[in-house]
């Protein structure tokens, strides 16, 4: 198998090779980790690297090859962990020159599970100061960059997973979702993630700090069954968790080859309205017809959605949010953090608790209000980002001829759903006059990962994107 072909296998093809010993995991280590020496000093995908500690996992995963030992499903498998996930003996530092040296002494609930899928963990990847951000910079170094375009964001906050997966520096990556976390760096880069339902994937849920309700943990990659492999291995319950719900983990591979003829989706191409991209709207518009052609009745839908006061109120409880686990640092360490997170902070440090007691209350209005939309259908599709990835430091102020937040104005379609819990994927469906990816919205109903995991795979089978590859990655 030549390097190219190699580079872009997905992660269950490689599982068999490793199985059936036509390849080491000692090999493909080896492989990514001189990728990422290569490519990564000009995309900034991977905040660390420890080449001798994945590569000790390596030769462990060869060795139970060899034995013929009981083997996870990602076994051998090298993985991008995003840098908000805490590892054993690997530094993490969330993004943060406040903890620029801290090594953990444990692995997090997620970081255990990946590792006894028998995952080889590469690194940590690149994510803005706590995740606070929708693009992905911070103050230990160089922006994360789009392998599309190095002039380009990321997106964020799991700017890094994504970006690696575009530029071939890992078949998989984790990350997490608070408000588009995993949508909009999927759609910006051209690869696929899915935010399970919320309280699907169990995290550790102990002080200081606050619940961050809006955020779930999931999976990345360059096809929909890699992810639907990886969420299998990140989800159901723990005890250290009291809000993820108490069943078995289902088997999200189960509708990946039913095809979707007779399903009913609601198509709303703006969201109600909200601003867009002449060249998004036009090509997620056009990605309808592939709907069509496989047998799903398409049903464009006009919704009338209050979005100053859906953004209001997830500003509200997230900045709160924020505000209990970090607010420590404003006296402590504002010179060392991120300009943007610590006005972030410093904004909501003069509200009310009355003003957070009404965005709670808007809360579930607003869950009540998307989940009759959403359960009219058997899913929801629009847009994932409003605009595809522009010049790092540039956020868009205007979006379609209107002003927008420059903040939150190109994420219009992730956070409600955030809010809501339900789950939701973006998978890539074209590009724009400039070559930049952009990614379609899946939602589903709540618990049904399977179902949407089942249409992206539907939709990706129709209309692949694997073929085409940015000039960076070789």
């Amino acid at each position: 198998m030549d390097n190219q072909a190699l580079t872009f296998t997905p992660a269950h093809q490689l599982t068999r090779l490793i199985a059936d010993r036509k390849i080491s995991s000692v090999e493909l280590t080896e492989f990514f980790l001189r990728r990422i020496e290569q490519i990564n000093p000009s995309i900034n995908a991977y905040l660390t690297v420890d080449g001798d500690q994945a590569l000790d996992q390596a030769l462990k995963a060869d060795q139970d090859i060899q034995q013929k030992s009981d083997i996870g499903p990602l076994h051998g498998i090298p993985i991008g962990i995003k840098d908000l996930t805490e590892t054993a003996g690997l530094r993490t530092t969330f993004g943060s020159k406040i903890h620029e040296d801290y090594i953990p002494k444990v692995d997090d609930l997620t970081a255990s599970r990946i590792r006894s899928s028998g995952a080889i963990i590469l690194g940590k990847t690149n994510t803005p100061e706590f995740g606070h951000s929708a693009t992905t910079e911070n103050v230990l170094g160089d922006a994360c960059r789009n392998p599309w375009d190095i002039s380009k964001t990321s997106g964020g906050s799991s700017g890094g997973a994504t970006a690696g997966l575009a530029a071939g520096l890992h078949p998989i990556a984790s990350g997490s979702d608070g408000g588009g976390s995993i949508r909009i760096p999927a759609s910006f880069c051209g690869v696929f993630g899915i935010k399970p339902t919320q309280s699907r994937v169990a995290r550790n849920y102990y002080p200081p700090g606050g619940w961050r309700m809006f955020s779930q943990n999931g999976p990345l990659s360059n096809n929909v069954r890699d992810s639907a492999i990886l969420l299998e291995v990140m989800a159901g319950p723990d005890e250290s968790d009291p809000l993820t719900i108490k069943e078995n983990v289902p088997n999200f591979s189960s509708e990946l080859e039913t095809g979707i003829e007779g399903l009913k989706v609601g198509w709303s191409p703006d969201f109600g309205g909200a601003p867009m991209e002449k060249e998004v709207q036009e090509i997620t518009a056009s990605s309808m017809k592939v709907f069509r052609d496989l047998g799903a009745e398409v049903h464009e839908i006009d919704l009338d959605l209050d979005h100053e006061l859906i953004l209001q109120t997830f500003d509200t409880i997230w900045i709160s949010d924020q505000l209990a686990n970090f607010s420590k640092y404003i006296e402590s360490h504002a010179e060392v953090m991120s300009a943007s997170f610590l006005r972030e902070l410093k904004r909501g440090t003069g509200w009310t608790a009355s003003q957070l007691a009404l965005a709670l209350r808007e809360l579930e209005w607003h869950k009540h209000r998307i989940d009759k939309i959403v359960t009219t259908f058997d899913v929801l599709i629009t847009p994932t980002t409003a605009t595809t990835a522009f010049k790092v430091g540039e956020r868009p102020s205007i979006i379609g001829g209107i002003e927008v937040p420059p903040w939150f104005g190109f994420t219009p379609f992730s956070y409600p759903f955030n809010m809501s819990g339900h789950p939701a994927a973006s998978i890539p469906c074209g590009f724009n006059s400039d070559g930049m990816p952009v990614g379609l919205q899946v939602i589903g109903h709540r618990w049904e990962e399977s179902k949407v995991l089942g249409v992206c795979s539907a939709f990706e089978k129709a209309k692949p994107w694997a073929g085409v590859r940015p000039a960076i990655s070789g």
